[in-house]
């Protein structure tokens, strides 16, 4: 496989339907050897993912990697922590909003761009109610409708 083809997409679906998204960044991630031949299999899992501050550096916790099929006693932990690289007033400002009560950070989308390299689009978010998800729902309803109706002429 080509490092140079960027065909892995792996988003969290969950995010949109749980949080309005307020702002979103691209942020760099420390992985091993083996993470990384994992992620370009397409072995990997952003669901009940989360990002926290720990000593001015943004980390993601609980992102899952499958282990490495080929990997030998060098292989990784599938759950471990994982580093995320933002630039200094990126970190500043995101660690000052989330301060504020209601926002969190959420990964929203792992890739890996046209130099090969995985990165992992984060989002400054704010935790939706009841009655907004039930708008949402409401709203993919009424637009899987429309385009049924457009279909039909």
């Amino acid at each position: 496989m080509d490092k140079r083809t960027p065909n892995v997409n792996i988003k969290n679906r969950r995010a949109s339907f749980d949080y309005t998204v307020v702002d979103t960044y691209t942020a760099g991630i420390v992985l091993t050897g083996t993470e990384i031949k994992s992620i370009r299999q397409s072995k990997a899992s952003l669901v009940d993912t989360y990002c926290t501050f720990i000593a001015d550096e943004l980390w993601v916790k609980n992102m899952h990697v499958a282990e490495y099929f080929y990997g030998s006693y060098n292989n990784h932990v599938a759950r471990r922590d994982r580093k995320l690289l933002l630039q200094r007033g990126e970190l500043r400002k995101l660690k000052q909003t989330v301060k504020n009560p209601g926002f969190t950070i959420v990964p929203m989308r792992l890739f890996i761009n046209e130099k090969g390299l995985a990165k992992l689009v984060i989002a400054l978010a704010r935790g939706k109610h009841e009655y907004d998800k039930r708008e949402s729902i409401k709203e993919r309803d009424d637009k899987r409708e429309m385009d049924r109706i457009r279909k039909d002429y």
